[in-house]
């Protein structure tokens, strides 16, 4: 089955280019009082929103993807301070058992 394109995945990214989108099918009767106007402005207004309605939840997910990329950056500094401290800790103790263990092999 091999279709032009999708919607994440269009053929093209020309409006002027891509097929027209279908009417919907009306229920009014055929001498109804509302006159069916389909003149091409409208048609190309309508076919806009809905593609920006289509994309809506993709610029959803990347203003979500942002906000998780701007927290991670934000968190990243607390993390080194806490692993130096670590390091400092860990330090502090392996300099404390050198000291003892040169004042061991002094006093004997």
């Amino acid at each position: 089955m091999s279709t032009a394109g999708t919607i994440d995945r269009p053929l093209t990214h020309d409006p002027q280019k891509q097929a027209p989108m279908k009417a919907a099918v009306t229920t009014e009767p055929a001498g109804s009082a509302t006159p069916d106007f389909t003149t091409t402005g409208a048609n190309d207004s309508r076919q806009n929103r809905t593609r920006e309605m289509q994309l809506i939840p993709e610029a959803m997910a990347r203003a979500h993807m942002h906000e998780r990329m701007r927290e991670a950056d934000a968190q990243r500094p607390a993390a080194r301070l806490v692993a130096a401290r670590r390091m400092q800790r860990r330090a502090e103790r392996a300099s404390l058992r050198a000291r003892r263990a040169l004042a061991m092999a002094v006093m004997n």
